[in-house]
């Protein structure tokens, strides 16, 4: 079964999910834990590089669009595509949140929201466990 961007969905056993990802990354993308603020390898982080999700390796995010919103998470004003993201809503702590999750495998990537003033548009938190950084 194909993607909406077209490559082929990854499908693995809860056991092999934990196995590739180890039991931080695996809370993280199957089931949409967060990071404390502060913590992730990438919250600092800048430049003008990429971030591709640690699972299927898809190119998420650049650095070229990541700013400072101090929170302690990167924050990014977009993804570098619409199509490799699905946007669901996540009631999870009594919140009306929206999640972002990898369409080739439906691991958590983010949470969006539209909080930023106009004209700035969306603000995607991600956690630095989800991606890997890719220098260009």
């Amino acid at each position: 079964m194909e993607s909406s961007d077209g490559r082929q969905k990854i499908s693995k056993t809860e056991p092999e999910w934990l196995s590739l990802l180890g039991s931080h990354r695996y809370r993280m993308l199957c089931y949409g834990n967060t990071e404390r603020p502060f913590t992730g390898k990438y919250w600092n982080q800048h430049g003008t590089d990429t971030y591709r999700c640690a699972d299927c390796s898809t190119q998420l995010l650049s650095l070229r669009t990541k700013f400072d919103f101090g929170t302690g998470w990167p924050i990014f004003s977009a993804v570098l595509d619409e199509k490799r993201i699905e946007r669901r809503a996540d009631p999870k702590h009594g919140l009306e949140r929206v999640e972002v999750v990898c369409v080739r495998y439906n691991g958590h990537r983010a949470h969006v929201s539209d909080d930023r003033p106009e004209p700035m548009g969306e603000r995607f938190c991600i956690n630095s466990a989800c991606h890997e950084f890719e220098s260009e």
